[in-house]
């Protein structure tokens, strides 16, 4: 096969994940953008300061466990089971660990920069919200992200075409929605 058409092939293996993430994207930003989300963002000092972070987190946290999956799958250390394996559950495990800490993390950091800033925040709110999203948004990532990958990868497509856009995708879209739930769950509670 030549290199344009290899370079053909792949980029029609990748066209069909890039477009529904574009479409998932613009759902994402039509959350974003809603009444509903900017009453939120009023109610609560920090959303907007810890929203970049929170949603580029979810990316590099669950993209690494993306980047193993697809790695294991073509070196055969992972088979496309949905069965109890050891690296599968740790890697899991691990990248749902790492996603709690770093939610929790922006939280303490977007209240630092409230404070230093003059603005008024409050920690527990924030951790609150924090909390809920990322472990929200964890639990659906994980479960999407291991779905897809490993029926993609039964069905012939490459995980690298796959993992990039829909990690991206769900990050953005799971992170917006969860976020704005939890402003409102928080919101109830203090």
């Amino acid at each position: 096969m030549s290199d344009w058409a290899e370079a053909l092939e792949i980029y029609r293996r990748a066209l069909p994940v890039v477009l529904v993430s574009l479409v998932a994207g613009l759902f994402a930003g039509t959350i974003l953008g809603s009444e509903t989300m900017r009453n939120g963002i009023e109610q609560v000092p920090g959303i907007l300061v810890l929203l970049p972070a929170f949603l580029a987190t979810r990316g590099g946290v669950y993209g690494s466990l993306g980047a193993r999956l697809s790695s294991g799958l073509h070196q055969g250390l992972i088979e496309p089971e949905f069965t109890l394996d050891e690296r599968l559950s740790n890697a899991v495990i691990a990248s749902f660990i790492n996603g709690m800490v770093v939610s929790v993390f922006i939280a303490v950091i977007a209240f630092a920069v409230l404070a230093i800033t003059g603005s008024s925040g409050n920690l527990l709110q924030l951790v609150g919200i924090m909390l809920i999203s990322g472990f929200l948004s964890a639990l659906l990532m994980l479960s999407v992200l291991v779905t897809v990958v490993f029926v993609g990868y039964r069905r012939g497509l490459d995980p690298d075409n796959i993992v990039g856009p829909l990690v991206t995708t769900l990050g953005d879209v799971f992170g917006v929605f969860f976020l704005l739930v939890a402003i409102y769950l928080v919101g109830l509670v203090l």
